[in-house]
């Protein structure tokens, strides 16, 4: 028998609306969570190291003491993506993570570097951390524009998301450029405060959550 046209629409309308969630959360199920003292490595730059705030007052430390795991602070201060991937390697061998953290490509772009290196090295850690068989969550940092400075409105740089989409890794893209979009959050024009620090732990953790990792 012919199916009435009212409920026809209405289940392509249903199953439209299954799709689009799908898309919306990146097609995927949800990570398992990592449980208490599970290594956490956060490799960065100086957005990530306690650059211009005390130590146990970054980010990394307070995501460790929101979650219960042991978060490495791996950040930086100065290095490109290139620099951090040189690094790599012995930070894998060292701490073993179950899961590792990318916030680099910064200081590339300040020095405008071309971004196709950038992306191609980020796609490399990725694929380092899982050839040791770790988890991988990519953050991006903000793109350096005169409109984010003057109106202090941050966004995330475009490679980032195809990065993420590349290597079909979770993206964390608004954590950094909302908190250093806000001149009270900072500690000069580049890097968060000790207030910043513990917003980009909060959301970077709420984040987590949504991908599953964190409870």
């Amino acid at each position: 028998m012919p199916m009435n046209k009212p409920l026809a629409l209405a289940r392509g309308l249903l199953a439209l609306s299954v799709l689009l969630f799908a898309v919306a959360c990146g097609g995927t199920k949800k990570e398992t969570a990592l449980p208490a003292g599970s290594r956490v490595l956060a490799l960065g730059d100086s957005l990530t190291a306690p650059h211009g705030v005390k130590p146990g007052e970054d980010w990394p430390t307070l995501l460790g003491q929101s979650t219960g795991w042991v978060v490495i602070n791996a950040g930086v201060s100065g290095n490109t993506s290139a620099q951090a991937l040189d690094r790599l390697p012995g930070l894998l061998e060292e701490h073993q993570p179950q899961l590792v953290l990318v916030t680099l490509g910064g200081n590339d772009m300040l020095r405008k570097l071309p971004q196709g290196e950038t992306a191609a090295n980020l796609g490399r850690m990725l694929d380092m951390a899982a050839a040791r068989g770790a988890k991988a969550v990519l953050v991006a940092t903000p793109k350096p524009s005169i409109a984010g400075a003057v109106f202090n409105n941050l966004s995330a740089a475009d490679f980032y998301a195809d990065v993420a989409r590349d290597k079909k890794v979770p993206l964390i893209a608004d954590a950094l450029p909302e908190v250093l979009s806000d001149t009270a959050l900072k500690s000069d024009q580049l890097h968060p405060n000790a207030a910043g620090h513990v917003l980009i732990s909060t959301k970077i953790y709420a984040d987590l959550k949504k991908i599953g990792f964190a409870r």
